[in-house]
């Protein structure tokens, strides 16, 4: 799967979208793993046609995990692999 597989939907003043950006910067998974600002029109579109309503949220393997908590353990499982989903 390509990088652009895994994306993180965040929000920049949302306390834990900066927690799971800091955790993907931290673990050096920023090669796999696109950040989704809902900034942008175009990416709250691409966010809620993927039926997202909560930040922050991760695109892989064809769903969406939303909330910080679940997010992270998602992403504990790209650390080492070289998986890119």
């Amino acid at each position: 799967m390509s990088a652009a597989a895994i994306e993180l939907f965040h929000s920049i003043p949302d306390a834990d979208s900066a927690r799971v950006r800091r955790f993907v910067i931290e673990s050096a998974l920023e090669p796999q793993v696109r950040f989704r600002n809902l900034v942008y029109p175009e990416v709250q579109r691409d966010f809620h046609a993927r039926g997202g309503s909560v930040v922050p949220a991760l695109w892989v393997d064809g769903k969406l995990i939303q909330g910080a908590d679940a997010v992270l353990a998602r992403l504990r499982t790209l650390i080492g692999t070289g998986r890119t989903s």
